[in-house]
């Protein structure tokens, strides 16, 4: 008997148990932020034909890869691209990309727009947007926002990033949601005003360590998905200038098995409805609360309703934060 509680003791003491570090207790934001994402490497985001031939068509090229090499030189920024082609004594060049993780080369002949050889491709290495900040976790100086990943519109896929920032942005004006048409959130940005750094770009939202200084703001406690209860919540976002405000919905239905689309709701607040036509591009991330609890956060629209949406779960951010 000894020997056998012996070997359950071991077995305990060697199994990895997942345990998650972060607090019970977090600040619910709903503030407006501007989001840059920078990738590591310029990416193929299009083409356009020059004299009739299209460097897409007619190489093996394709949207979505990055380029990592003009020849022999390194580039780094859509920038790097163009000077390098500038650079270019003649009109084939020898381009090295990466795709689905692995290398490759293609040699093409360039063609030239003006008195200039060109690629005819549309690159891109940054991307920005607009977006709500969900939480910021005092005791770690971390922050979570907008409750999915942020995709490249023409890649159709989720940017791949090294560096990043969240920063101060301020609502100017609202686009309505009509059925059928979403609308947005109108904002000016200010990209030297600087909150916090984002380390990652995760189908749950983007995530990395806050700082600027902590707010004195209400701390909320982090409910599990046991806790929410269907019913009556709100949500906190802002729709003019930089204020936060508190509007009422009403939750539908939760959903334990979905990964992002942990809970369907309604927008009741008349206020919202009147000035928005319910949820906008640019309030993914708005935190959701029960009580003095956080459930979740805002992460879709339903395109043909607009008065519903989707949250995330709080949990399943905070859990993305971790690992």
């Amino acid at each position: 008997m000894k020997k056998f509680t012996l070997f359950l003791l071991i077995l305990y003491l060697i199994i990895p148990v997942s345990v998650f570090a972060y607090s019970d207790y977090v600040i619910a934001s709903g503030q407006n932020i501007g989001i840059e994402l920078k990738s590591d490497n310029p990416i193929i985001v299009g083409s356009y034909n020059i004299d009739n031939y299209n460097i897409l068509t007619d190489s093996d090229l394709k949207i979505g890869d990055k380029i990592l090499k003009i020849n022999d030189t390194e580039v780094f920024t859509a920038a790097d691209v163009n000077q390098a082609i500038k650079n270019l004594s003649n009109d084939k060049v020898t381009i090295t990309y990466e795709r689905n993780d692995k290398e490759y080369q293609s040699t093409i002949k360039l063609h030239k727009e003006g008195n200039e050889y060109k690629t005819g491709l549309y690159i891109k290495d940054t991307i920005r947007g607009v977006a709500t900040l969900t939480y910021i976790d005092v005791d770690n100086k971390t922050f979570g926002a907008l409750g999915h990943e942020i995709i490249e519109k023409s890649t159709k896929s989720k940017f791949d990033m090294t560096t990043g920032a969240i920063y101060k942005s301020t609502v100017t004006s609202i686009t309505r949601s009509e059925d059928g048409n979403p609308g947005e959130k109108n904002a000016q940005s200010d990209s030297s005003s600087i909150y916090g750094d984002v380390f990652e770009n995760t189908t749950s939202g983007i995530f990395g360590a806050y700082t600027d200084d902590i707010p004195n703001a209400k701390m909320y406690k982090v409910a599990t998905s046991d806790e929410i209860k269907l019913g009556e919540a709100s949500i906190l976002t802002v729709i003019d200038g930089n204020n936060v405000e508190e509007f009422d919905i009403n939750i539908i239905k939760i959903n334990e098995n979905s990964n992002t689309k942990n809970i369907l709701f309604e927008v009741t607040d008349e206020e919202l409805l009147n000035k928005t036509g319910g949820i906008v591009q640019g309030m993914s991330g708005s935190p959701i609360i029960q009580g003095d609890n956080i459930i979740g956060a805002v992460n879709y629209v339903l395109v043909d309703k607009t008065d519903k949406g989707y949250g995330i779960f709080i949990t399943n951010m905070l859990e993305e934060a971790e690992n």
